[in-house]
């Protein structure tokens, strides 16, 4: 509080004014498209993705001249004493159950109520499913000795560089013995089962679930269906010596960095990671390098796993060469050794 004279002469406190505080400027949270976040934005959100991956799934069918699964006549039997119509295996949507509950453990158990269940939506079921693609996909691909996946967008047509490129690096590495792994769909994933059935390797394709039929390329010759992701992505890590990612969406970028996490933390050796398509991945790089990289967020080293190339040659060379190293054969010692040893 201040003082001041009056005309009495006594002094008299005055108030003064506080200084305004300045109010806080805080953003509110919105999508990278600058949509704000209000009530149902997300759920419109995941449709809208959906729609649009079924869309550029459909498109690459499209463009490589043959009808989208979706607007194919479904197959129906002609023999027997009913025509049956050719169901697809039905959809997996158990996986996450958000019903709420209702029953306690023992009620469950002793069968009090009769809202019961069925074992085919519990998690006991769900890992029996899991046990039988585990062993359905280590069965079938259990003779892959050299294999390579190659992943990238499903949009991409036949007359695209990179479909081209795609399908003359998958032709070099079935010349040289590795089969071919993708997604089995249509893109650049028929592009390399296409050209590893130009090298005369083995070309397979590990389907996955969606909520529309996908359909695979007519270039696979061991194809696999799964329901669930991360056993998908198993089967691809377990049975390559590389991944080859050419320009691709969400899922292209989840296998590159999947196989960029098991390199940096000692899972997996002398396993190439190579972005193919310079143009495209350079945003990507730049941003690695000026914000991951600067707050020290990934390391040097971290920046070297990663192979950048135009080249299906060149594509081609490093993961041959990483394959001959990682299963050189071991030295044998010379007798002087082994007595030095000895001694």
């Amino acid at each position: 509080m201040a003082t001041r004279k009056t005309k009495r002469g006594t002094k008299a406190k005055s108030k003064t004014k506080a200084p305004a505080k300045v109010a806080s400027k805080r953003k509110s949270a919105v999508t990278a498209t600058g949509k704000r976040v209000a009530r149902g934005e997300i759920a419109n959100a995941e449709e809208r993705a959906r729609a649009a991956l079924r869309e550029r799934t459909e498109q690459g069918h499209i463009l490589a001249g043959r009808t989208p699964p979706s607007q194919r006549v479904p197959r129906v039997q002609t023999s027997g004493p009913t025509k049956i119509k050719a169901n697809p295996r039905p959809f997996d949507y158990s996986i996450r159950d958000d019903r709420p509950l209702t029953e306690t453990e023992d009620e469950k158990l002793l069968g009090a109520s009769h809202s019961r269940v069925d074992f085919t939506r519990t998690d006991p079921w769900r890992v029996l499913r899991i046990m039988s693609e585990l062993i359905e996909g280590f069965d079938t691909l259990a003779g892959v000795e050299k294999g390579v996946s190659i992943f990238g967008s499903a949009r991409t047509g036949p007359d695209d560089p990179q479909y081209i490129a795609a399908q003359e690096t998958a032709r070099l590495l079935a010349e040289s013995g590795f089969a071919i792994i993708t997604g089995a769909g249509p893109g650049i994933m028929e592009a390399a089962n296409k050209g590893a059935r130009e090298g005369n390797g083995r070309s397979i394709g590990c389907n996955i679930e969606l909520p529309f039929e996908q359909g695979s390329n007519p270039y696979v010759d061991t194809v696999i269906e799964f329901r669930y992701f991360f056993i998908r992505k198993l089967m691809f890590v377990k049975y390559s010596s590389a991944f080859i990612i050419f320009p691709g969406g969400f899922g292209t970028l989840d296998e590159a960095f999947e196989a960029l996490t098991l390199i940096q933390t000692g899972k997996i050796y002398e396993f190439p990671v190579i972005l193919f398509g310079r143009h495209y991945w350079a945003g990507l790089l730049r941003w690695l390098r000026s914000r991951a990289l600067v707050e020290k967020k990934i390391s040097p080293g971290d920046l070297d796993l990663i192979i950048i190339t135009d080249d299906p040659a060149e594509a081609a060379r490093a993961v041959i060469a990483a394959h001959h190293k990682h299963h050189k054969p071991p030295q044998r010692r010379s007798s002087d050794q082994v007595r030095r040893v000895e001694t």
